[in-house]
C-alpha cells in the first residue's frame, strides 16, 4: 500500500531545519487532500530569530509546534 508508506516516511521524517519541515507539511497536506480530509495550518515560521542561537530559541519552539501538527496530521490521517 504505497500511499501508507508515504505517510509513516513523513510522519517519522526528522523536522532539524525549515526546509525538512516545509517538507513534511506539503506531503501530509497533500496526502490529507488526497483523502478529503481538511488539516489545521501548519505553525507559521518564526519571524524574531536574532540568529545568536539563544538556549530557548524561537526556532525551537517552531520544531516542537510542527512535530505536533504532524502527530495530529498522522492521527487524521490514519
Amino acid at each position: 500500500m504505497p500511499e501508507a508508506d508515504s505517510l509513516q516516511h513523513w510522519l517519522h521524517h526528522p523536522l532539524s531545519n525549515r526546509e525538512a519541515a516545509q517538507a513534511v507539511f506539503a506531503a501530509l497536506q497533500a496526502l490529507a487532500a488526497a483523502q478529503g480530509i481538511t488539516l489545521r495550518p501548519p505553525p507559521p515560521e518564526p519571524t524574531t530569530c536574532c540568529g545568536r542561537g539563544c538556549n530557548g530559541c524561537v526556532w525551537e519552539g517552531f520544531f516542537a509546534a510542527a512535530a505536533y501538527w504532524r502527530d495530529e496530521a498522522g492521527l487524521m490521517l490514519g
